[in-house]
């Protein structure tokens, strides 16, 4: 049985808040670090740090933002699954809750943001949307 590590990943960030920790550790990925960077940049996550287990092990840890003890993410949901993906153009990227969140799109150059991947013309995945 296979197991999709983005939406687990997601899912531990969000039941994180829920439970009101400070922060969260789990298996490191190129992508899971992709999805941090954007996390942090637009304030939903704080200070991320590349834990090395051993020679082949990683983990991340991420801090969890909050501010008068109001999460900092409210949400965060994946889109794009193993067995059904889904992809957009560049033209068809939209806002989330008017402007308040984003998406989360591997592009070819990279993993961005829904707002840089629409200002640089590029479609991709649609990995998940928060707020």
């Amino acid at each position: 049985m296979l197991t999709d590590s983005i939406s687990d990943f997601i899912i531990q960030i969000k039941n994180g808040y829920m439970a009101h920790k400070d922060e969260i550790i789990a298996p490191s990925s190129n992508n899971k670090e992709a999805i941090s960077r954007i996390l942090s940049k637009y304030g939903y996550i704080g200070k991320i740090d590349i834990l090395k287990e051993s020679k082949n092990m990683k983990k991340i840890k991420v801090e969890l933002l909050y501010k008068n003890l109001i999460p900092q993410l409210t949400n965060i949901v994946r889109i794009s699954k193993p067995g059904k993906k889904v992809y957009v153009k560049a033209s068809k990227i939209h806002k989330v809750i008017g402007g308040m969140g984003d998406t989360i799109i591997t592009t070819p150059m990279g993993m961005l943001s829904g707002k840089e991947a629409k200002r640089k013309g590029v479609g991709g995945e649609l990995i998940c949307k928060f707020w």
